[in-house]
């Protein structure tokens, strides 16, 4: 068994990291999944929500948008639409995008095909904001 695990996530358009760390902790579709070295393989989904690693005493924060997570012979894949790591994240960005969706949604009825789009840009801006306060 390792003392680390593999920690390699992508997007559709880049590499967005590939880090050797101690332990992680993912937004799983059912709840939060946490990984340490000698995982059990598994492959799962990831909902809207807060990667972190740990490196040491140093804690790591992403905001992951939908995707998919596997663990192999500690090595853990994270494909994800987007990811953005704390320090990328634009605040500014971030907050006027929580303000659109929030006022669309206020215009909108439930049973609008806009709605659930709205909802899931809201959770967006909500996990970017909280993941740029931790920088």
């Amino acid at each position: 068994m390792a003392d680390k695990l593999k920690l390699e996530m992508v997007t559709p358009y880049k590499r967005v990291l590939t880090e050797e760390v101690d332990e992680i902790t993912a937004p799983g579709f059912v709840g939060e999944l946490g990984l340490l070295p000698g995982h059990t393989p598994l492959l799962t989904t990831l909902k809207v929500g807060e990667l972190t690693y740990k490196k040491g005493n140093e804690q790591f924060h992403v905001a992951v948008n939908w995707g998919y997570l596997e663990v192999t012979d500690d090595a853990v894949t994270v494909l994800v639409d987007t990811a953005e790591k704390a320090d990328e994240i634009d605040l500014k960005r971030a907050e006027a995008a929580l303000g659109r969706a929030e006022d669309a949604l206020k215009t909108l009825a439930d049973e609008d095909k806009n709605f659930k789009v709205m909802e899931a840009a809201l959770a967006r801006a909500l996990i970017r904001i909280q993941v740029a306060g931790k920088k």
